[in-house]
């Protein structure tokens, strides 16, 4: 007769219960939060200060907040900021794909201009081209005065300032593609400009977008300095009125408020754009 396998185990009754694992228990760190509730205090004291000091006349900021002339110089640094980084972005993609080129001359040239631009201030390239009538008084056959306004000062210099930027960043982009693309683009029989503007750009935009933003924002708040020149811009509106009702503290706030805003906004769509080009990597999470 068989025995049943089940007699044949012999259990030892005998044994101690199998203990549960141990229980992990985070490291306390009384100490940051300690430091954080102190940060917190002296953030709230300080926004306090602000609100409650009479000296920042908030119902005049609220005043002219949305005043016209405000708007006008918002809406003009807007569209300055919009339009030298679409100059100025294809001027240095211009020169990063020269930059890169097996042309030394091409090369030298890029390398100059950006060195050139780059090394010199751009408080001091404004100036240069607000006072270039004294150079060249006349350019085919038509005063430079008449010819470039403050306003065409501005776009001209911020442009060939932003250039030299965005040439590195672009040209940065591009190297960052792996050489592998390019040679499989090259054995499909793509002529080289086909190859930049399907294969080689979509690819470097994750690594240009980021930086661009900055740039972006950099500009927005760099179109300021155009305030020297006499272009109402947001920050000589309100210095136009503080000149008249001397203000000075609130339409400084109103000018401050808007950077803030526009700022913000911005930095929410870079977000955005560096989600969408960073798709099937791990920068999309």
């Amino acid at each position: 007769m068989t025995t049943p396998l089940a007699t044949l185990v012999k259990t030892d009754s005998t044994a101690p219960p199998a203990e549960p694992p141990p229980r992990v228990v985070p490291t306390r760190r009384a100490g940051q939060w300690v430091t954080a509730a102190v940060v917190l205090v002296l953030l709230g004291l300080g926004l306090l200060s602000v609100v409650r000091n009479k000296a920042f006349q908030w119902d005049v900021v609220a005043q002219y907040f949305t005043s016209a002339s405000v708007l006008r110089g918002l809406g003009l640094t807007l569209w300055l900021t919009a339009l030298v980084m679409a100059l100025g972005f294809l001027l240095g993609t211009l020169l990063a794909v020269f930059r890169l080129s097996a042309n030394p001359v091409l090369r030298a040239v890029s390398w100059g201009y950006v060195w050139f631009f780059r090394s010199t201030p751009i408080l001091v390239q404004l100036l240069f081209w607000f006072n270039i009538g004294a150079l060249y008084p006349t350019v085919l056959g038509v005063h430079t005065v008449n010819l470039l306004g403050p306003v065409a000062v501005a776009v001209i210099g911020l442009t060939l300032h932003e250039a030299a930027y965005a040439a590195e960043v672009v040209r940065g982009g591009i190297l960052s593609v792996d050489r592998g693309q390019i040679e499989a683009a090259q054995s499909l029989g793509l002529g080289r400009l086909r190859r930049l503007t399907r294969i080689v750009l979509p690819q470097a935009m994750r690594a240009i977008v980021p930086p661009a933003g900055n740039m972006l924002i950099g500009t927005l708040k760099g179109t300021s300095i155009v305030s020297v020149i006499a272009v109402q811009d947001l920050l000589y509106s309100t210095q136009l009125i503080y000149h008249r009702t001397y203000e000075v503290i609130p339409l400084l706030l109103v000018a401050t408020l808007w950077y803030v805003a526009v700022t913000s906004v911005l930095s929410l769509g870079q977000h955005y754009v560096e989600r969408y080009y960073a798709r099937g990597t791990g920068g999309a999470r």
